[in-house]
């Protein structure tokens, strides 16, 4: 009911193809120039270090509070042993 209904004599295709100037040499588009200024590098960068100061900050403030954590509950479990 649902097969595919083939031609009953298939046209081969053709075995010799002529290269035409179309095929051999792609066109290439002009690519759009960049211009980046030492301004808005500088920008970049200071950035980058502003953002990793940061993160180092919040990284060093987060150990500090699990170590003070960890002192204050032990001072309190040997105080409630008492």
């Amino acid at each position: 009911m649902f097969l595919p209904k083939y031609p009953d004599s298939p046209t081969p295709p053709p075995t010799h193809i002529t290269p035409t100037a179309a095929d051999s040499a792609p066109a290439r588009r002009p690519v759009p120039q960049i211009s980046v200024s030492t301004g808005a590098v500088a920008a970049v960068l200071l950035g980058g270090v502003v953002l990793t100061a940061l993160l180092a900050a919040v990284a060093v403030s987060a150990v500090s509070v699990a170590v003070a954590a960890v002192v204050l509950r032990s001072l309190l479990r040997d105080h409630h042993r008492r």
